[in-house]
């Protein structure tokens, strides 16, 4: 049964202004209503965290970057979000036509909706043995160099014992999410999204391991870059640079003791449906089969 909604909070993409006015009405129908409600246009993670321990729900306005931002200041206190796309692709929102979201907010002030759990990964960079900089990824995290095209040489171990040393231009350690994302764009396998397994895809190896690997779950994994490295190394976490990292680093990737939580609308088993419907736009239903 859905948690009754007292407080709802609606994020607007930073870098998107047309979001800004469906914002603004969204809080207006949510405070109609007699529920409390709180609105970020152009804001950082840092602005909003006060907001988020009294919050029942977080409405995120944009495409797959919105849902990404509002992941990471929302999963630490459990606070699911509810995607309005309006951006391209939109794989994480629920709302894909931003123009019917007021019959769907009423939905889901009803209650009718369900919480889709989705693992992320922590990336942690050790130098010296000391811990410099740490970030949660509900997609990706990314190890490459500075300059495109520039080969990197990481030795990489699973659970403390030796993989293989990827000489490639950079590498991507996924979640079952972020196998839709950029590891998709290398090759690598789609996986169901209730999975808590962990993908590594290389992008453009060279004479090393080529092929995608899913590990386990609850595995751990090591990235050591090597020191015949000549080129500055940067590690990202969806997208957005962590820091740069040096030979002897340490980096280490696991699954994190947080999740991301989406509100759904769309029956239990929507997913290989939408995903199909944008990787594939053109096949109407006249073509799909009917079991």
């Amino acid at each position: 049964m859905a948690t009754p909604l007292n407080c709802i909070g609606v994020l607007a993409h930073p870098l998107r202004p047309q979001t800004y006015p469906i914002a603004q009405q969204l809080r207006a129908v949510i405070q109609a209503r007699g529920l409390d409600a709180w609105v970020y246009t152009s804001w950082k993670p840092e602005d909003v965290m006060s907001n988020i321990p009294q919050t029942d729900l977080v409405i995120a306005i944009g495409g797959d970057g919105a849902m990404l931002r509002s992941s990471r200041v929302c999963s630490a206190y459990g606070v699911p979000i509810l995607g309005i796309n309006m951006g391209q692709l939109g794989f994480l929102t629920e709302i894909t036509d931003y123009t019917q979201w007021q019959d769907q907010l009423e939905t889901v002030l009803r209650g009718d909706y369900w919480i889709e759990t989705r693992a992320m990964l922590t990336a942690q960079v050790f130098r010296d043995h000391h811990l410099i900089a740490q970030s949660d990824a509900l997609n990706d995290v990314v190890i490459s160099g500075s300059t495109v095209g520039r080969m990197i040489r990481l030795k990489t171990y699973v659970d403390n014992d030796w993989l293989t040393t990827y000489h490639a231009d950079a590498l991507v350690v996924a979640t079952a999410t972020g196998s839709t994302a950029y590891a998709l764009a290398l090759g690598g396998p789609i996986l169901p999204p209730e999975l808590r397994n962990i993908l590594i895809v290389p992008s453009a190896p060279h004479l090393s391991m080529e092929r995608p690997i899913v590990l386990a779950d609850g595995a751990r994994v090591m990235v050591h870059p090597m020191a015949i490295n000549d080129n500055h190394m940067l590690i990202s976490v969806d997208g957005q640079t962590l820091c740069q990292i040096q030979t002897d680093d340490m980096i280490r990737i696991q699954v994190s003791d947080k999740a991301s939580q989406f509100v759904r609308l769309r029956g239990r088993n929507y997913f290989y449906r939408a995903l199909l419907d944008r990787l594939e736009p053109r096949v109407g239903r006249s073509e799909q089969e009917d079991l």
